[in-house]
């Protein structure tokens, strides 16, 4: 089924991707794409898919926005929509980073993890290589820097792949709400991926009152002495928002930044666009 919300299109092999996506933008042809949500599948590891959502800016991109939500990370993207996430801080942003001149991609769980999603697989070189496909497939896009942008759960899997990949890695990583000590039910934490080898500039951004007992501020604060080895490197601390209307590792507090998304989805889109290549 095709909407006007969500169109799905599957690469048969990495190098039919190309192929794939000018039949997609023809298919596009006359139609307003500003605010639409494109479904697409790659080709990932043999025998493997994963899904992933493609919104366009209105002009040509600054960069490129590759999205890793928290959580256990299978969003069950379908024609029909989104089946687990939506409220997700990445997630329900998507649309104003794509705002902000960015060309965004909203990363599912590979077709081999089921419905248990990224669970003790977010630190593995199977991701990561995941993480490399998807990454050349953009440049295949456009030309514009790619850069890796976690929140929560996901701030392992963006920086799992800049410090694994040293060929065909992003061009700079940020990482938002950043998981440091794992949760009860999960075994990973930034504490699996070697930090020292992310050598590309990383932007940290936290809420000063995140709750969560997976994501303390003086974590993220420390963090920054772990990635020594980028060329840039910040902290941004945020503040303010709204009362909380969920747990305080769940996306509507402070850890998801409910409130300010505006003020945190302006920071990260700057920081990216004033960092060279």
């Amino acid at each position: 089924m095709v909407t006007s919300r969500a169109r799905v299109a599957s690469a048969s092999s990495r190098l039919a991707l190309a192929a794939g996506l000018a039949l997609i933008v023809a298919g596009l042809a006359g139609t307003a794409v500003a605010a639409t949500d494109e479904l697409m599948k790659l080709d990932t590891r043999p025998g493997v898919t994963v899904p992933f959502l493609l919104l366009r800016p209105s002009g040509q991109p600054v960069a490129s926005v590759v999205l890793f939500a928290g959580g256990h990370g299978h969003l069950a993207l379908s024609p029909s929509g989104i089946g687990w996430g939506q409220g997700n801080f990445l997630v329900r942003t998507r649309q104003r980073f794509a705002d902000r001149g960015l060309l965004v991609i909203v990363v599912d769980s590979p077709s081999d993890r089921g419905s248990q999603g990224m669970w003790r697989f977010r630190s593995t070189a199977e991701h990561a290589e995941d993480a490399r496909i998807l990454i050349a497939a953009v440049r295949r896009m456009t030309p514009a820097p790619v850069w890796l942008v976690g929140t929560s759960m996901g701030t392992v899997s963006a920086a799992n792949a800049a410090a694994r990949l040293r060929d065909g890695g992003p061009d700079g990583l940020v990482l938002t709400s950043s998981v440091t000590r794992p949760p009860r039910d999960q075994l990973e934490s930034l504490a699996d991926v070697r930090l020292k080898d992310i050598r590309v500039p990383t932007l940290v951004v936290h809420h000063r009152d995140d709750a969560c007992q997976s994501t303390p501020y003086q974590d993220a604060v420390a963090l920054m002495g772990s990635l020594s080895q980028a060329p840039r490197r910040e902290l941004i601390t945020m503040e303010g928002g709204q009362p909380p209307r969920s747990k305080p590792c769940e996306a509507f507090s402070a850890h998801g930044y409910l409130g300010i998304e505006d003020k945190v989805v302006a920071a990260v889109a700057s920081w990216i666009t004033a960092t060279p290549p």
